[in-house]
């Protein structure tokens, strides 16, 4: 019994919000009808179940985490055909991270949403299940192609998502986002059918074996085909000069789904770290490094961009959105630096700004609901209800995306800047980590000082935004950061481990296609052939 729970424990973070999220459209939509008859019974249970879900879901992720925490990689065949020739989902260090990760911004996002936001428009937990299904399937797929199916999945939620509560700004942002995206989607195809064209091949570990074998004019196809990926994975990370519909669209989405969407970006980022920094990383022969040209200088000026935005931002929400693009550069530069301390570093990193970004977002609603018509413009106001727990709320987030110690994000640029002291951009990573830190921290205390200080002498503002959810679900995430530091060696530890296996392809091979596979992928042609199931069974 151990055992087949073991076997198929990588599809059900898939299949769980898949089939969640049909019982949600079974149970149906309160239709406008939320406070009463039975439009309020339907939300309350669909609450219930969604709820039940995601807490479910955080479950599975972190039992992926510790049985991956060994360095065992779990293997999910689907239809049990080998790959490459079938489905496989994979689960390592770093793709049950992600799901450890998604879960934790997940959780206390939905129970926010369920306080109220859920009833502004329809079927909000549905799409919401469908988002977390094509994040979870695109963290734990093994192939390029279905990867794209999940970042398919992932943005057809995010669409409507974004539009939910609707809004002449929403519509009009929204439109730009859905553009914008199908303009990547296809530019992914063409990247992906280029790559199969030269390789016979999209599954990572086999493309990790065949890649280094293409040589001549045919690799200059593949490095093409590489550099088009990067601009599609730059474009859903945020990366510059590909950031600009994000603090717009963000800033315009409800507070939940902006909170959630903190997730959707670091998806760009764990394919460019899949995709660039193993496939084409060291070791890919004539494609080796591709990327390493541009992602260095562009994650650096992405995260200078980002705080210059922030800065300049007149609203709390576009600050943060704003933030959201300096804290993926971050990131970015650590991954462009290609080394497994940059990468434990990133992965670190990461896990700490996506919890306080998200937390953000939502103390930003908090903090507009108790300011009257001026809600989050960073403007004089009447003072709000509660200035003391949300100044300190406020304070906390701020000192940790500043990265001020002892708080994680501290660890995570002291881990990085130790990483670049080596590299030839060692001066470049050093002034801009710091650089965007304190002018982080300047523009976040700006706006700090005229929200809780600069006040009029009118009365407080209405305590609307002093509901016991939606304060406890914003705490959660901020209380998840603080954790990130309180545990900080182990999860060290653990990014340490998991940028290390990353490297090692050799073992992602045995696993993923079997002993005999792997051993002959340096040296097997390329061919179409394609065996019988029973034949190919290992």
């Amino acid at each position: 019994m151990s055992s087949l729970w073991t076997q198929h424990l990588p599809v059900l973070p898939v299949l769980l919000p898949a089939f969640t999220a049909m019982a949600l459209l079974l149970i149906g939509d309160h239709g406008g009808d939320s406070h009463g008859g039975h439009g309020h019974r339907r939300l309350l249970w669909a609450r219930r179940l969604a709820m039940a879900s995601v807490l479910l879901g955080a479950l599975l992720s972190a039992t992926l985490v510790l049985q991956a925490a060994g360095g065992e990689i779990t293997v999910y065949r689907v239809g049990d055909w080998p790959a490459p020739y079938g489905i496989a989902l994979v689960v390592d260090r770093l793709g049950a991270l992600m799901l450890l990760l998604t879960s934790l911004v997940a959780v206390p996002v939905l129970w926010y949403a369920s306080g109220g936001w859920d009833a502004h428009g329809r079927h909000f937990h549905a799409l919401f299940q469908f988002q977390l299904m094509g994040l979870n399937g695109a963290f734990v797929t093994g192939d390029l192609f279905n990867l794209f199916v999940f970042f398919e999945v992932l943005l057809i939620a995010s669409y409507v998502l974004m539009l939910h509560g609707q809004g002449r700004t929403r519509l009009r942002v929204g439109l730009h986002y859905v553009v914008l995206n199908l303009a990547a989607s296809a530019l992914f195809l063409i990247g992906v059918a280029l790559l199969y064209a030269k390789t016979g091949t999209l599954n990572f570990a086999d493309l990790a074996l065949r890649v280094p074998l293409v040589t001549g004019p045919d690799a200059l196809l593949v490095q093409a085909a590489g550099l088009i990926l990067l601009v599609v994975f730059g474009f859903k990370a945020a990366l510059a000069p590909l950031s600009m519909w994000l603090p717009a669209t963000y800033a315009a989405s409800t507070a939940p789904v902006a909170a959630l969407f903190a997730i959707m970006t670091k998806v760009g980022v764990y394919a460019i770290l899949r995709v660039h920094g193993v496939i084409f990383g060291t070791g890919a022969g004539e494609s080796a490094l591709v990327a390493e040209p541009l992602l260095l200088p562009l994650a650096l000026t992405t995260s200078v961009l980002g705080v210059l935005g922030a800065l300049a931002a007149r609203t709390l929400e576009r600050l943060v959105a704003w933030l959201t693009v300096a804290s993926v550069g971050t990131v970015l530069v650590a991954i462009g630096l290609y080394t497994p301390a940059a990468w434990s570093a990133a992965l670190y990193y990461m896990v700490n700004s996506t919890l306080v970004v998200a937390g953000l977002f939502l103390l930003a609603e908090l903090v507009a609901a108790q300011r009257g018509d001026a809600a989050d413009r960073l403007q004089p106001a009447s003072p709000v209800a509660q200035p003391a727990l949300l100044g300190l709320m406020m304070l906390l987030a701020a000192a940790s995306a500043a990265g001020l110690p002892p708080l994680p994000g501290f660890i995570g640029k002291l881990m990085l800047l130790e990483a670049a002291t080596p590299h030839a951009w060692q001066a470049a990573v050093w002034t801009t980590v710091l650089g965007v830190g304190f002018l982080t921290l300047v523009g976040l205390a700006r706006a700090g000082s005229i929200l809780f200080w600069h006040v009029s002498d009118e009365a407080p503002g209405a305590a609307s935004g002093a509901s016991g959810q939606l304060l406890s679900a914003t705490l959660m995430l901020l209380a998840a950061s603080v954790a990130v530091s309180a545990f900080a060696a182990p999860l060290q530890r653990y990014t340490q481990a998991a940028a290390e296996q990353l490297l090692d392809r050799a073992a992602y091979a045995r696993a993923v296609l079997g002993e005999q596979a792997a051993s002959q992928g340096t040296t097997r042609p390329y061919r179409f052939e394609t065996p019988s199931r029973q034949e190919a069974r290992p």
